[in-house]
């Protein structure tokens, strides 16, 4: 089979990571990756054909895309007849495309004629959508509008999660009006590191065989530098904790000034590192003895799939995070941080509680999601389905 793959991330990693772990599922097929957003220093699967997009994101605010006026039109022009000159190309007998119609809403001006084309080609058009959308001002209106593009255009939906821990019906009340098949095909988490990976990782981090690792972490690194600033601070007002190896990841979207003040606190403590990016996160997440992080799709299957001591902080820019993040701490497989208690006082002693707690149960949430999404898009194009009616 021919499949192409369609990601744009605006903020974050985790929509990009997400999809690398799926082209990855599809391996023995040939595959084309369209990336639309800001460079990630992310390794793509051997034997990807990539096209790189001009880049364009969004602010944090989600309001606005990052250019405007000519710019932004000269770079609409380039993406689309990039986009079609790859597609009529490669020719894909299925077209996967991340979150839109559900989201992406600013990049219809390439993706419906794309979408189009590949359909007039006698390619199939699947829509793949995280377990929590976000809520909008007129939800009613928004639901419509996702409704007749998915009817009109698409030929499935694969849904990025549980249904035992959020169908798409919770944050998409009109999901039994989707004409299409849908699937839900589990969370996509990444491999879990072996412990020799994990002892390695733990090596090249510097840190001394028997000493705890805590790691922190904040995703893209576009938002919430204030989480191991306030990790930093907290643990060097801990005897016990400012002992320990503290190892800060910043994101590799973390501006100049905010790395730069991490760095300086870190300074401050006896083994404490910061670095903006590593591509084995997944062996640090297995080797740590506490992980402090965000609490976005990509960290938390991680932290899952690890099945490490966690304490997260969700980003309250909308209710994604949080709602996912209630629920699994319900579930005890891990904890929460407010942004209320980042003070030294109330999150030294989380952090010291949580380095010496238990290790988390064993979850019984399906962590699946890329092989069963590879799974799923060979059904679609041979004629097969999973369909789940009002999921």
């Amino acid at each position: 089979m021919r499949i192409a793959v369609y990601c744009q991330h605006v903020l974050g990693m985790g929509h990009l990571f997400r999809t690398l772990e799926i082209v990855a599922a599809l391996d023995g097929h040939e595959r084309l990756l369209v990336v639309g957003g800001p460079d990630v220093p992310a390794a793509v699967p051997g034997g990807v054909r990539l096209l790189r997009l001009p880049p364009l994101a969004m602010d944090a605010d989600f309001r606005a895309l990052t250019l405007e006026g000519p710019a932004l039109e000269a770079a609409k022009a380039t993406r689309q007849a990039r986009l079609l000159d790859a597609l009529a190309d490669f020719a894909p007998d299925v077209f996967f495309v991340e979150l839109y119609p559900f989201g992406r809403k600013a990049f219809e001006f390439e993706l419906l004629p794309a979408i189009r084309a590949v359909r007039e080609r006698g390619g199939k058009v699947v829509c793949g959508v995280r377990d929590i959308l976000v809520e909008k001002k007129d939800q009613a209106a928004y639901e419509t509008r996702v409704l007749d593009r998915l009817n009109r255009h698409f030929d499935a939906v694969c849904v990025h999660g549980d249904p035992a821990l959020f169908p798409l019906s919770a944050t998409f009340s009109r999901a039994g009006d989707i004409a299409l098949p849908v699937a839900h095909a589990g969370y996509v988490a990444p491999p879990r590191a072996t412990p020799k990976e994990a002892a390695s990782a733990r090596a090249a981090l510097g840190v001394a065989e028997g000493k705890p690792l805590v790691v922190v972490s904040a995703g893209g690194g576009k938002v919430g530098s204030e989480l191991p600033a306030a990790v930093l601070a907290a643990c060097r007002e801990h005897g016990q904790l400012a002992q320990a190896a503290l190892r800060v990841f910043s994101g590799p979207f973390c501006d100049e000034d905010a790395f730069a003040a991490l760095v300086r606190a870190a300074a401050d403590l006896p083994d404490a590192r910061v670095v903006r990016f590593t591509p084995d996160f997944p062996a640090v997440l297995a080797g740590c003895d506490l992980s402090v992080s965000l609490a976005g799709y990509n960290t938390v299957m991680g932290l899952l799939a690890a099945h490490c001591r966690a304490l997260v902080m969700p980003f309250d820019q909308n209710r994604e995070q949080r709602l996912r993040a209630e629920r699994l701490a319900g579930l005890g497989l891990l904890g929460l941080i407010e942004p209320s208690q980042l003070s030294a006082s109330l999150l030294a002693p989380r952090l010291a509680a949580a380095l010496t707690a238990s290790s988390p149960p064993p979850g019984r949430i399906d962590l699946d999601g890329a092989a069963k999404a590879a799974k799923f898009l060979v059904k679609i194009e041979g004629g097969g389905c999973l369909r789940r009616p009002g999921a």
